[in-house]
């Protein structure tokens, strides 16, 4: 659910950007609304609200989630700054392979890889499949991270689209993925414990 999470600004942003540009009023102040920086401060203002909101629930925010709201402050702002989408197309990318260095450097520094610190409190594996799936989020890091510039600086009437669907699509595939993995090794390690169970009643 938290990857998801991550997903409601982008959508914000994704509606804003798509509207044909038009002028509103707030607190007296006129605005423009549509295009790419209404978009940007949209992202960044529904950024604020839903980590705001997270942390004063939870009274934390996970480490994942500081680095997704910090790169989305400091692209999102430079981007506004110098009016200059380039900033903002170097995010997604960026963070990407941000969080590629965490998981991999977690191989080498604590007792346990990344990924089982986030999941081994609700599922038991052996060790070395926690590093093969601590691995796996490396990769699609990388990759996500690679196809997001790629089409950014490749096909830029379609990025936008791209930043969303794109990464929500990788996102979901990779996490079905995920799922049947581990339910692979946790049936087959369910399958493994039977005799042990069967020896031991006799």
């Amino acid at each position: 659910m938290k990857q998801f999470i991550d997903f409601i600004p982008l959508i914000l942003f994704f509606i804003v950007y798509k509207l044909d540009p038009r002028s509103i009023e707030l607190a007296g102040h006129e605005l423009t609304l549509g295009g790419i920086f209404s978009a940007t401060a949209v992202l960044i203002l529904s950024s604020l609200v839903v980590y705001g909101s997270l942390l004063a629930i939870q009274r934390r925010l996970d480490k994942g989630q500081w680095l997704t709201l910090i790169g989305c402050l400091a692209f999102g702002s430079l981007t506004l700054l110098f009016h200059d989408e380039t900033f903002l197309k170097w995010k997604a990318p960026v963070v990407s392979w941000l969080f590629a260095i965490g998981f991999a450097a977690s191989h080498f520094i604590g007792d346990r890889p990344l990924i089982q610190r986030m999941m081994g409190h609700a599922v038991q594996l052996p060790q070395p499949i926690w590093n093969r799936l601590n691995v796996a989020w490396v990769l699609f890091f990388i990759i996500s991270g690679a196809a997001n510039l790629f089409v950014a600086f490749t096909f830029e009437s379609i990025w936008v689209d791209f930043k969303v669907f794109g990464s929500l699509g990788m996102t979901l595939l990779f996490l079905i993925g995920q799922g049947l993995f581990l339910a692979r090794h946790i049936h087959d390690g369910a399958q493994g414990a039977v005799p042990s169970a069967t020896k031991s009643k006799d």
